[in-house]
């Protein structure tokens, strides 16, 4: 049987309609991210079903007629969940929701351009924001950014997220605010290793200040908006992960500077830390389109073994001196 896709018209006045009443919606991942999207969605009263790989709920029965897929799996699981949605015919007017932050390890893709690959028609949309997982199951105010090229996608989700304590953002940015989100990731494992040695508020305010240019320059390079990064899925989000000990990313910089392992921080945790591996794939991004990111290249050698947190910290230190600049954001060289 041979089907047609719906004219952008057509896709516009769905789209429109979800905005207007409940939806049925799935989230892809029963982790806190998921849970507490989850909790959001069932308080404004949507049809939910969560699914994940220990459910009894078959993948495909659990996106059977959802108007709204929201992805919330850890990064590395992405691409295999991305390639079974594509073998069940997702319809046109679903709109595809990625809240994942990480980038992919044998592309260097962000979750929403893996979907957006596998889906070039669908509206493909981004969640993301300063949102920790526990904060918002506990009923704490807190913003988010929804993101897409489709304004009236990106409208819809947002009426879906909306509530008295979960504002939501709409912004025709994707990839800034994914990129925004991801990033900070490795920020925040610098600064839980500035906290961990105790270095002073300081040291901590510098160091997150000089971070968002380094983040800024590689978004922008890779194509997002310069002033996304300065919103809530930029600098937002980056103050969130990197002041909050709720924050994985955090402990894993406070623990190296404890002198813990990453392994064995990493079974503390009990969960993943995405800017790990968002800092090996950085660097091997950084190398290949000559972008200067020395605050992630330290982050990187530490993860590594290959340095101290008491010598990453010495080498930022020692950096030579310079104007602060704020051109400099869309420079090679920082």
């Amino acid at each position: 049987m041979v089907t047609t896709s719906p004219s952008a018209d057509a896709l516009h006045q769905v789209f429109e309609d979800y905005k207007h009443r409940q939806v049925n919606l799935t989230i892809l991942g029963a982790g806190a991210w998921g849970s507490a999207l989850a909790h959001i969605a069932n308080t404004n009263d949507h049809q939910v079903r969560i699914w994940s790989r220990r459910s009894e709920l078959s993948l495909e029965d659990a996106v059977a007629g959802a108007e709204v897929i929201v992805s919330a799996i850890s990064m590395k699981g992405v691409p295999e969940v991305v390639n079974r949605l594509k073998a069940l015919h997702i319809p046109e007017t679903t709109v595809l929701v990625t809240a994942t932050k990480g980038l992919d390890p044998e592309t260097t893709l962000t979750p929403s351009q893996i979907f957006q690959r596998a889906f070039p028609n669908h509206a493909v949309t981004v969640l993301s924001g300063p949102n920790l997982s526990k904060e918002i199951e506990a009923g704490l105010p807190a913003a988010t950014v929804i993101a897409c090229t489709n304004e009236t996608a990106a409208e819809a989700v947002q009426h879906v997220f909306a509530c008295d304590n979960f504002r939501t953002y709409r912004s025709t940015d994707p990839l800034g605010a994914e990129l925004g989100g991801t990033l900070k990731n490795v920020i925040a494992i610098a600064v839980g290793v500035c906290e961990g040695l105790d270095l002073g508020s300081n040291a901590r305010s510098a160091l997150i200040t000089r971070a968002l240019p380094e983040v800024m320059r590689i978004g922008t390079h890779l194509g997002g908006q310069p002033e996304t990064f300065l919103g809530l899925s930029g600098l937002g989000d980056m103050l969130a992960t990197c002041t909050s000990a709720l924050s994985r990313n955090y402990r894993v910089g406070y623990g190296l500077s404890q002198g813990k392992s990453l392994e064995q921080i990493l079974v503390e945790l009990g969960s993943t830390a995405e800017g790990v591996n968002t800092s090996h794939v950085l660097m091997a991004i950084a190398q290949r389109e000559q972008i200067s990111v020395p605050i992630s290249q330290q982050v990187h050698l530490l993860l590594n073994g290959e340095i101290s947190a008491e010598e990453a910290v010495a080498a930022l230190m020692e950096r030579k001196l310079k104007a602060e600049d704020y051109q400099e954001v869309l420079q090679p060289d920082s």
